[in-house]
């Protein structure tokens, strides 16, 4: 084939996939193949807080037979990811070094909101972007819990992760009986719950007009209802339908008649009642299915990566979409921030060959910037602390939870004194020192210039001179204020770099 031959691998909660692809520049992802076992890791970690040895084997069993599928394929490239089944599980890390052992595979444990995000990078590449013209909400179901992210035409302004996942809840709700019709009433009241309180909180002023359902589960559902003729769009009157079929057939029924593997077929009734509570909670008027799942998210992920993408769109905007989400809530100066985030960033494009950093620490020192100061809107006195705590207890949907960690870490050392790697590890924890120390350099001075917060300085040309960064500024601005503690604000950086930073203005008329 001509083509780059890719393989995606899924380590799921309740099943193990492989989509082998063939990327071409012209055409982009072709699915050539498609793999999967069901096996239920997230039963054993939701239960018992670890993954079984019965799992272990079977796992590296399914395992080696994806790597004779892709040597058959001649795949010059795969990538292998696990999600919350595996996060959670106590054993996690012995239980990917006995995958390695046994198959040679790598398999990497994302983060919720890197799963997520690339389930929407999945959505975004499959073209169908017509829906984002309105407000909507992208309902993400997993094993063990349920994405939502709300989108204002194409801003995401909302996200935010629900412990209701098809598998958890299904498991948890098991000892009320096998009773279908009251098994769903005792869902619907557990799972509205939930939805509610997320409706009040986050979109009680913004009219939902339509559901973006991602994952095998919708698929599932719509197979229920042959006679409907469903193609890419359920209606509310079509959901009802399916809705009622769901209740009232039992899984091993719904197996047999619609050719659902049994497994799958006892998530019908958790995934639907969590798509009709949302119907009930909202003004949508549809659920959209564009037909993707992990394995497509993955391969968009890549692609994204490589820049081999077929579509026009900047990622990153939706990542910083969602910091400004969270500013916007803690009620930050904008103006102040936005200058802060301008300058820092112009700093940092000015000493590309310095610091080594790239594009990806870029976006962490943006996000730094925009929260830097949101634990004010707590405490006045202890704005920085809560700030970073702030950011390590939110979700920022496509960062790693080592990438927030970091840019919490910028954050809480814009201010407070950074010491010795040794010293500062209990708090860095998996954040990279140097990279931390770097960006809270570059963050200090960029906030130290906007001290009166009345933005006197934004334009900035940078120069490196010998052993000096001058700064210097077009402002007819008195920058008394900011001039004068701006040599207390330049240790870290004259430490981190070899370099003296040095602000100079110029007045022009």
């Amino acid at each position: 084939m001509a083509g780059k031959m890719f393989a995606a691998i899924d380590v799921g909660s309740n099943e193990i996939s492989m989509k082998i692809y063939e990327i071409t520049p012209k055409k982009g992802a072709k699915t050539i193949d498609y793999v999967n076992c069901i096996i239920e890791l997230g039963s054993d970690t939701y239960k018992d807080g670890r993954i079984g040895e019965d799992s272990i084997f079977k796992v590296c069993e399914i395992l080696n037979k994806f790597k004779k599928k892709m040597k058959e394929y001649q795949v010059n490239e795969y990538r292998a990811y696990a999600s919350s089944a595996v996060r959670e599980a106590e054993n996690s890390v012995m239980f990917l070094e006995r995958i390695k052992m046994s198959t040679d595979i790598n398999v990497s444990v994302l983060s919720n909101s890197e799963q997520r995000f690339m389930n929407y990078k999945a959505y975004a590449a499959s073209g169908i972007d017509e829906e984002m013209n309105k407000n909507t909400a992208l309902l993400d179901i997993g094993a063990g819990s349920l994405q939502v992210s709300v989108f204002d035409k194409t801003n995401l302004i909302q996200t935010q992760n629900l412990p209701i996942g098809a598998v958890r809840i299904r498991d948890y709700l098991k000892k009320f009986g096998s009773d279908t019709v009251a098994l769903e009433n005792i869902m619907e009241e557990y799972v509205s719950n939930f939805i509610i309180e997320f409706r009040n909180l986050f979109i009680n002023d913004k009219d939902i007009k339509s559901i973006i359902a991602i994952g095998d589960g919708i698929t599932n559902l719509k197979k229920a209802g042959p006679e409907l003729n469903i193609a890419d769009r359920i209606t509310r009157e079509q959901f009802d339908v399916l809705y009622k079929k769901v209740v009232e057939t039992k899984p091993e029924e719904l197996s047999e008649k619609y050719g659902i593997p049994y497994e799958r077929a006892t998530l019908m009734l958790p995934m639907a009642i969590i798509y009709q509570s949302f119907f009930d909670n909202s003004k949508a008027e549809y659920i959209v299915t564009p037909h993707v799942s992990f394995c497509d998210g993955i391969v968009a992920d890549y692609m994204d990566k490589n820049g081999m993408l077929l579509i026009n769109k900047d990622f990153d905007q939706d990542i910083l979409a969602s910091a400004e989400n969270i500013a916007k809530k803690y009620k930050t100066n904008k103006k102040h921030t936005g200058n802060v985030a301008h300058n820092a960033l112009a700093i940092f494009d000015a000493l590309k060959n310095v610091h080594g950093l790239g594009r990806r620490e870029r976006l962490q020192l943006h996000i730094a910037a925009l929260l830097h100061n949101c634990g004010k809107f707590v405490n006045m006195n202890e704005g920085t602390l809560i700030s970073y705590y702030i950011i390590m207890s939110t979700e920022i949907l496509g960062l790693s939870h080592k990438e927030r960690e970091e840019i919490a870490n910028i954050v809480r050392y814009n201010i407070y004194y950074l010491p010795s790697e040794k010293k500062a590890s209990e708090v860095l924890k998996s954040a990279d020192y140097m990279k931390v120390a770097k960006l809270v350099s570059i963050l200090r001075i960029a906030d130290v210039m906007d001290k009166s917060h009345k933005q006197k300085i934004s334009d900035v040309k940078i120069s490196i001179k010998d052993n000096s960064v001058i700064l210097s500024v077009d402002t007819l601005a008195d920058i008394t204020l900011e001039a004068g503690m701006f040599n207390g604000r330049t240790e870290l950086f004259k430490k981190v770099f070899g370099l003296k930073p040095v602000l100079k203005q110029r007045r022009r008329l």
